[in-house]
């Protein structure tokens, strides 16, 4: 039962020596939130998402999706869980170089590597460690642009993952979808995205565009790294994180674009940040980030697999 046992994520293997993955997905942890600007607390987001995720996990065959006709997750697709990168104590740099390094040992064993934040400062090790892996566009599902180049000194903070990962030469370009409302990014962060190679589109403009749309403005061809904030959603279905803002996203308007973008591009690397439990007495939020990580992890490996054959996704 999914209340039995310890919380992997997924109640998949857990994985203790980095040098000995073998699996197609690779969990890690990156329980860090010394990035944080406003509330802090998403340090403790990977626990409450594994939590979250044994609701999904009775242990069945896959996971049976009867809109699409299609069981996700078989066991045709090895997942484990490498646990968490250690985190020292006010230490940024030690602390980021640790997740650097759980993600090259995903990349070096050839798994997927799937990154639980943590807040988004910890995309900027994950982006780092594909250097020497060939060019990769970021998908970037938010409220906040993410753009701050420095602020009072600082360059590594959870204002600034997008800015630092559009300096990566591996990073051709950025899709910026859900950005919305007052921000912590100045105009003038906007004004580089743009001239650095961001396409930045709000709520409203991805509504009005449609999901696929939106994915069919990333270059056909490109390898995808996804990066979700879970502030992109509106905090009226997702409270628990420490920068909320108002008219985000519906679930299904994210899981339409996360479908979209598998069925279209080979999606090479995944975080999902700034889930805060202690904001959130129901858990609603981390589990709608459980649920989103592995239908999306499903419609990965599905494509994959259609791609293969020669098909085309469902």
């Amino acid at each position: 039962m999914p209340f039995v046992g310890i919380s992997t994520f997924g109640k998949r293997e857990y994985v203790a020596d980095w040098s000995q993955i073998k699996a197609d997905i690779a969990i890690l942890g990156a329980p860090f939130d010394f990035g944080t600007q406003f509330r802090a607390g998403a340090r403790f987001g990977p626990r409450a998402i594994r939590e979250a995720s044994t609701l999904f996990s009775f242990g069945h065959a896959g996971a049976y999706d009867h809109e699409d006709d299609r069981t996700y997750l078989g066991s045709d697709v090895r997942m484990v869980d490498i646990g968490d990168a250690d985190i020292i104590h006010t230490d940024t740099a030690r602390s980021h170089a640790n997740i650097r390094t759980g993600v090259e040992a995903i990349l070096q064993a050839g798994a997927l590597p799937v990154v639980l934040g943590g807040d988004h400062s910890v995309n900027i090790p994950c982006i780092e460690a594909f250097e020497g892996q060939g060019d990769i566009h970021i998908l970037q599902i938010d409220a906040h642009l993410d753009f701050v180049d420095e602020r009072h000194g600082v360059r590594v903070g959870h204002g600034s993952p997008m800015r630092r990962a559009a300096e990566k030469p591996w990073v051709t370009g950025l899709t910026q979808v859900g950005i919305r409302n007052v921000s912590s990014t100045a105009q003038e962060g906007y004004e580089a995205a743009r001239v650095m190679g961001s396409d930045i589109l709000s709520v409203r403009q991805m509504r009005a565009l449609g999901a696929q749309e939106v994915i069919n403005r990333i270059p056909e061809g490109a390898k995808v790294y996804v990066t979700i904030d879970i502030d992109g959603f509106c905090p009226s279905i997702a409270p628990g994180t420490g920068t909320p803002s108002h008219g985000g996203f519906l679930y299904y308007e994210v899981l339409e674009m996360l479908q979209a973008v598998a069925r279209r591009h080979d999606i090479v690397g995944v975080d999902l940040v700034e889930v805060a439990p202690d904001y959130d007495q129901t858990g609603s939020t981390a589990i709608l980030a459980a649920q989103i990580l592995l239908n999306f992890l499903g419609f990965i490996f599905d494509a994959r697999a259609a791609r293969a054959t020669g098909a085309a996704p469902v």
